[in-house]
C-alpha cells in the first residue's frame, strides 16, 4: 500500500501529541490489540495506503488497523460536521459514544457526513479505521457549522481579562485569554464610564483577532471600564467578561491632526507622500507618523515609522516596504510633556510586490515507479500570505551545469506531485521555485535525482471478461485492470480461420481516467457466426500483451436474425444503407424497366420476424425524381430499437409493376 503518512516515529511507550494533534497507534490486526507497531502524531487523517505499507512501518497487507485520538477544548460547543470516508471500515466517537458508523469491507471508498452537536468544555473524538482487504484509504475532518440558521451557540466570555493604564501614553491595554471555540471569528472591546450603564464600542468595526488591544479613553481623570465580548462565524455574541477598571490621568492632550486622511493615490506607488495642516497647539512638540497592513491603524511603537523623536514639519515622505500589500498610515500630534492625540484619520496607499515569498520547498525527494516520477517534499517554516503555490522545473541535466530547465506545472500547493509524462529509462533532475501571486519566485530549492527505469512489463490480463449475443451484436464486459498503470484497453473480435483463431482489433478505448466504462456493445449483425472476444489492457508506456495471450472469452454463437426468406435476384435498387436510428437513402441502378417503363417511386419493407413477412412500411410510393443526382431518402421512425432490422425495397414503374427487393439491415442501439 503506498501511503501518504509522511511523519511515522518509531514506536515507544509513551507518545504525547500537543492537541489538537491526533495521536495515531499502528496494530497489526483489526481488534486494536496488543502492542502498536507504531504510535505517531498526526495533523490530519488523510491516508492512501494503497496496497502496501504505511510509511514508518511494516504492516499486513491486509487486516490491519489504525486508532487516531485527539481531546480539545470546544469552548461553548455547537452544532458540528464530522467528514468520514474510507475503503475499509470506519468508526467515529465523542468521548465513547459512536457518531459515524461504515464498518464493511467495501471495494470503493464509502463516505458520510453527520451533524453533531458538541456539548461545551473538554471532550475526546476518536477515529478507529480497519483495512480488512483490498486497497486501503481513509480521510476524516471536523469543523464547524457556522450558518446563523444552524449556530444558536454563543462563545463562552472571554476569561483572564486585565487592563493597564499607561500614565505616559494615556492608553490602556486589554488583555485577555483567547477563547476555545473553533468557529471563533473574533473580539470586541467595549468601555463604559464608571457610574453609566451604557458600553460603547471602542474595538471599531474590524473584528479582533489577538488577544490584546489599546485604547485611548479620555484623560479626564475619570475611571473606565472595560469588557470583551466574543463573536462566531454564526453572529452569535458571547456576554461580556469581568469588568476591567482603568483610572485616566487628568491631562489635555494635542488635538488629533486633520487632513491626513485626504492623501491619497492612484493605482500602486513606490513614495508615499503625507501632508496636513499644522496643529495649533502653543505646547506642540511635533508629530508621529504611524504605519501597519491592519486597519485601523494601531498607535505602538512597533507601526511607528517616524522615529522616535517627534516630527517638527507637518509632512512626511517615505518609500514602504514593495509587498504588493496595503499600508495604512495615521499621524498623532505630540505635546511637550509627551502627551500624545488620538491618531488621524486613516491616509491608504496600495505598493507593488516586489518581494519573493518566504516559502521554501526543503527536504525534495523524487522516486520512479508505473505512474511515473513521484515528487514529495515539505513546506518550510516560514510561509508568506501571498504564496501561489511552487513551479516545479525538470532537466535532463543538473543546475548546476547551467540547465534552465523545463517548468511543467505551476501553482502546486500540496507536497506531492507526480510528472506522468517521464520518459523511462533517463535520468532526470527536478527542482521547485516557490512563487507568489505577484510572479515574485523565491531562490530554488535543492534538486533531486531521479534514475527512471523503463518499465517493460504489459498489464496482466484482465478478469471478469464476458461475451453476451444480443439481438443488436454482442455485449462485452471486463473488470477493470489491476496494474497501477494501466491505461486503456484494447478489444479484439476472433474468428475461426482454417482451424486457427485470427484476431481483428475493432476498437480502442479512451483513456481510463477519462472513460472509466468497462462494457462495449459490437454492433456487428447477428448472423448466427461463432467467434470469441479478447480484451487487451495497455498501460500508459503501450506495453500489452498479444489477443491469444490476454483474456479471451469461451467461443459462442452469434444470434441469428436473418431473414428466413432470401430476395429475389434482380433487384435494382443500388447503395442501399441503413442508419442506426431508422433513416435510409439509396440510389436506382436505372430509370426504367425492360419494358421501358419510367420510374416513379419506391416501397419500403421491414421484416417481421414474429410472422416471417416483410410488411410494407409505405402507403404510398416514396416519390422519384429523375432530374435530382442526391440519394432518396426514407424515415422510419418507428424502427424498434436495441435490436437488428431488415430492411427491403423495390422501385414501382409507371406500368404498375414492381422490381424485385435490395435488402439491407441496421443494428439500433
Amino acid at each position: 500500500m503506498a501511503s501518504a503518512f509522511a511523519t511515522a516515529s518509531p514506536a515507544a511507550a509513551a507518545v504525547t501529541c500537543a492537541s489538537p494533534t491526533w495521536k495515531a497507534q499502528f496494530y497489526a490486526n483489526t481488534t486494536f490489540s496488543g502492542t502498536p507497531k507504531l504510535t505517531a502524531c498526526d495533523s490530519v487523517i488523510d491516508e492512501k495506503y494503497g496496497t502496501g505499507d504505511p510509511a514508518g512501518v511494516t504492516l499486513p497487507r491486509d487486516n490491519f488497523s489504525v486508532r487516531w485520538t485527539m481531546s480539545r477544548n470546544f469552548g461553548s460547543g455547537g452544532p458540528f460536521s464530522f467528514t468520514a470516508g474510507a475503503q475499509d471500515g470506519v468508526r467515529v466517537y465523542v468521548d465513547g459514544v459512536r457518531k459515524v458508523d461504515m464498518w464493511k469491507n467495501v471495494s470503493s471508498t464509502q463516505k458520510k457526513t453527520v451533524n453533531v452537536t458538541i456539548p461545551s468544555g473538554a471532550h475526546t473524538i476518536r477515529v478507529d479505521f480497519v483495512a480488512w482487504t483490498g486497497s486501503a484509504n481513509v480521510k476524516f475532518s471536523y469543523g464547524p457549522r457556522t450558518p446563523s440558521a444552524v449556530d444558536k451557540v454563543k462563545p463562552l466570555a472571554p476569561t483572564g481579562t486585565s487592563v493597564a493604564y499607561s500614565t505616559n501614553t494615556l492608553k490602556a491595554t486589554v488583555r485577555w485569554s483567547k477563547n476555545a471555540e473553533m468557529d471563533l471569528a473574533g473580539y470586541r472591546i467595549y468601555r463604559r464610564l464608571a457610574g453609566a450603564s451604557e458600553y460603547k464600542l471602542v474595538s471599531g468595526s474590524s473584528l479582533l483577532t489577538g488577544t490584546s488591544f489599546t485604547d485611548t479613553p479620555p484623560a479626564t481623570g475619570q475611571s473606565f471600564y472595560y469588557e470583551v465580548r466574543a463573536l462566531d462565524k454564526a453572529g452569535n455574541t458571547s456576554t461580556g467578561s469581568t469588568d476591567q477598571k482603568a483610572v485616566t490621568l487628568d491631562r489635555t492632550v494635542p488635538a488629533a491632526p486633520k487632513g491626513v486622511d485626504e492623501n491619497w493615490a492612484i493605482g500602486p506607488v513606490t513614495q508615499v507622500p503625507l501632508s496636513w495642516p499644522a496643529n495649533t497647539e502653543p505646547d506642540l512638540a511635533g508629530y508621529r507618523v504611524y504605519r501597519s497592513t491592519a486597519h485601523p491603524v494601531v498607535v505602538t511603537a512597533a507601526n511607528r515609522v517616524s522615529g522616535s523623536a517627534p516630527l517638527s514639519s507637518s509632512w512626511y515622505t517615505e518609500t514602504p516596504p514593495p509587498t504588493g500589500a496595503d499600508y495604512h498610515y495615521v499621524v498623532t500630534a505630540v505635546d511637550t510633556n509627551g502627551h500624545e492625540s488620538a491618531p488621524s484619520g486613516t491616509a491608504s496607499f496600495s505598493t507593488f510586490d516586489k518581494t519573493a515569498p518566504a516559502n521554501q520547498a526543503v527536504q525534495l525527494q523524487g522516486t520512479g515507479g508505473e505512474a511515473g516520477v513521484t515528487l514529495s517534499w515539505a513546506h518550510s517554516q516560514t510561509p508568506s500570505p501571498d504564496f501561489a503555490g511552487y513551479t516545479i522545473w525538470r532537466s535532463t541535466k543538473p543546475r548546476s551545469s547551467g540547465a534552465r530547465g523545463t517548468a511543467i506545472w505551476g501553482g502546486v500547493l500540496n507536497t506531492t506531485y507526480t510528472d506522468a509524462n517521464a520518459v523511462p529509462g533517463t535520468t532526470y533532475y527536478y527542482w521547485l521555485d516557490a512563487c507568489d501571486r505577484s510572479y515574485n519566485c523565491a531562490a530554488p530549492s535543492a534538486e533531486a535525482q531521479v534514475v527512471f527505469a523503463a518499465d517493460t512489463t504489459p498489464p496482466g490480463a484482465v478478469t471478469g471478461l464476458t461475451a453476451q449475443p444480443r439481438e443488436n451484436g454482442v455485449q462485452v464486459q471486463w473488470d477493470r485492470s489491476t496494474a497501477a498503470d494501466a491505461d486503456h484497453y484494447e478489444i479484439y473480435r476472433g474468428r475461426l480461420v482454417d482451424g486457427q483463431w485470427a484476431y481483428t482489433l475493432i476498437v480502442t478505448t479512451g483513456r481510463s481516467v477519462d472513460n472509466p466504462s468497462l462494457q462495449y456493445l459490437d454492433q456487428t449483425l447477428p448472423d448466427g457466426e461463432s467467434a470469441r472476444y479478447s480484451v487487451v489492457a495497455v498501460d500508459r508506456w503501450g506495453n500489452k500483451r498479444a489477443p491469444h495471450e490476454a483474456a479471451v472469452t469461451p467461443e459462442f454463437t452469434e444470434l441469428d436474425l436473418r431473414p428466413t426468406v432470401a430476395p429475389a435476384p434482380g433487384g435494382v435498387i443500388t447503395d442501399l444503407q441503413a442508419t442506426n436510428y431508422g433513416w435510409m437513402r439509396w440510389d436506382l441502378a436505372a430509370d426504367a424497366n425492360e419494358q421501358g417503363a419510367r420510374a416513379s417511386g419506391f416501397h419500403v419493407y421491414r421484416w417481421n420476424r414474429a410472422g416471417g413477412v416483410f410488411e410494407r412500411l409505405t402507403a404510398e410510393p416514396v416519390p422519384y425524381d429523375p432530374a435530382d443526382t442526391s440519394l432518396v431518402e426514407y424515415g422510419d421512425y418507428s424502427m424498434p430499437r436495441s435490436t437488428t432490422t431488415f430492411y427491403r425495397v423495390t422501385a414501382m414503374y409507371e406500368d404498375g409493376t414492381e422490381s424485385p427487393a435490395s435488402e439491407t439491415y441496421s443494428v439500433a442501439w
